[in-house]
């Protein structure tokens, strides 16, 4: 179950971890080079090399002690996307964007044929009198706009159809 009172997800393995701002502050980190750490926790000492890097998808790869762990980083606004459906799996294209709740189309920030990029706004949905910005987790191109300004919508209907990059 995820804590809320800690935005950061970390996933290295099959293991979770879930940090705040306070603790990453706290934390006794040294970098001893662009790629070499030093963590010092419960007295402690742990050497760790960044192997591979990719900020695209907010994943890296770390040595400790001769073993790599893979590991995912994720802040507060990927878990709301993986919360809403909106969330990837390697390899899952994502044809659509649905509503994550029943409400009322607000605005719509973009029109067919337009190419969006990741975290870009598609529109605005209205619900239980709250404006909730929908944003596309993925770059592509608006296939098709399903609603209007003014539509009521139902949880889980598509709103647009899109087209991979």
């Amino acid at each position: 179950m995820p804590d809320i009172t800690k935005p950061y997800k970390v996933t290295a393995g099959d293991f979770i971890f879930y940090f705040n701002d306070e603790e990453i502050a706290a934390a006794d980190l040294i970098q001893k080079s662009p790629t070499e750490f030093n963590c010092i926790k419960d007295h402690c000492s742990v050497n760790a090399v960044l192997v591979t890097t990719n900020s695209t998808n907010k994943k890296c790869s770390i040595a400790i002690d001769g073993e790599t762990f893979l590991i995912e980083i994720k802040d507060e606004l990927d878990q709301v996307l993986d919360n809403m459906g909106f969330g990837l799996k390697p390899g899952k294209v994502l044809t659509n964007i649905k509503a994550p709740m029943p409400g009322l189309v607000l605005e719509i920030a973009v029109s067919d044929g337009q190419a969006v990029n990741a975290g870009d706004k598609i529109l605005i949905l209205e619900a239980m009198k709250m404006e909730n910005s929908i944003a596309i987790p993925v770059n592509a191109v608006i296939k098709k706009i399903l609603v209007a300004k003014g539509q009521a919508v139902d949880r889980g209907q598509v709103l647009v159809e899109l087209s991979p990059l």
